[in-house]
């Protein structure tokens, strides 16, 4: 009988607050980039932050007021368009964001190097829109620009957040400079990088797949030896069309020299593939 799927139980009360804390925090951390970094170097890195950049060089307008009347009626018409599913915690950071912006605009630059403020305020709007997906919330903005037209244009969503932040940068390029344009790339990239970082975490296991004709002794070591799991899987020679078995393994960072030691001493022919493994969830694992 095949097991029925059991539903999570909803969030506590308690949990709840915290993820909510988690984006205000997330978005006090993206304010806090875009004041003391960004903003006074003239760093327009992609998103509503970097349009709301480029309007104050141009026209003084204040960024907290253009990320507002940007992000909010971008989230309706998100709700309109694409359903309700976006969630009070998106409507949130989509709000807090400009609000921090506002309380912190007179605080004093960190920075006037153009390219420490774009690899540290990169950093910090990382940081904080990786807390803000920790809290399972989202700041809006470009992202919702995005989902709209991915809905409407045959183009993969990944495809479509970059074609506005390169609109957007390419905008900065003409209206600063091409040296401007290219801090703006760094602090994108930066920025990028560091959300990956918040979300997966400094992971250095290793995915491990082996093919030999001593398996039965490679899973007994791997069990036994290196205490992993290991996964055995069907396979078939592309050239020998034999059927053979492969084997699947992760293991961390400070097991992997002696997992292929071993595997080689048992059998100095096997084939071995090694590959990162930016997360891994399960036993022996991170259990989030």
């Amino acid at each position: 009988m095949i097991a029925k799927y059991r539903r999570q139980p909803l969030p506590t009360k308690a949990i709840l607050v915290f993820e909510y804390g988690l984006v205000i925090l997330g978005s006090f951390f993206v304010a806090i980039g875009f004041n003391l970094f960004l903003l006074p170097n003239k760093i327009a890195s992609g998103g509503v932050a970097g349009i709301s950049t480029i309007l104050y060089a141009l026209f003084k307008f204040e960024p907290s007021i253009v990320q507002w009347a940007i992000n909010i009626p971008l989230f309706f018409l998100g709700m309109w368009i694409l359903g309700r599913g976006f969630g009070i915690k998106t409507l949130v950071g989509t709000v807090m964001v400009p609000l921090f912006v506002s309380l912190t605009r007179d605080w004093n630059p960190a920075s006037s190097d153009p390219l420490l403020a774009a690899v540290f305020g990169g950093m910090a709007c990382g940081l904080g829109i990786g807390i803000v997906f920790r809290g399972k919330g989202s700041t809006g903005g470009i992202d919702l620009a995005a989902q709209i037209l991915h809905k409407f244009v045959p183009l993969p969503f990944g495809i479509c957040v970059s074609l506005f932040d390169g609109i957007i940068v390419l905008t900065a390029t003409f209206v600063f400079s091409v040296e401007a344009g290219l801090y703006a790339l760094i602090g994108l990239f930066v920025t990028s990088r560091t959300i990956d970082l918040v979300q997966v975490g400094l992971n250095n296991s290793k995915a491990i797949m082996v093919v030999s004709d001593y398996l039965e002794e490679i899973r007994d070591a791997l069990l036994h030896e290196i205490d992993r799991g290991v996964t055995v899987w069907q396979a078939e020679g592309g050239y020998t069309r034999k059927d053979k078995k492969m084997i699947m393994s992760v293991v961390n960072q400070n097991e992997f020299s002696r997992t292929t030691q071993i595997i080689k001493q048992i059998d100095p022919n096997a084939f071995i593939i090694v590959m990162n493994a930016s997360e891994v969830i399960g036993e022996g694992f991170s259990k989030n």
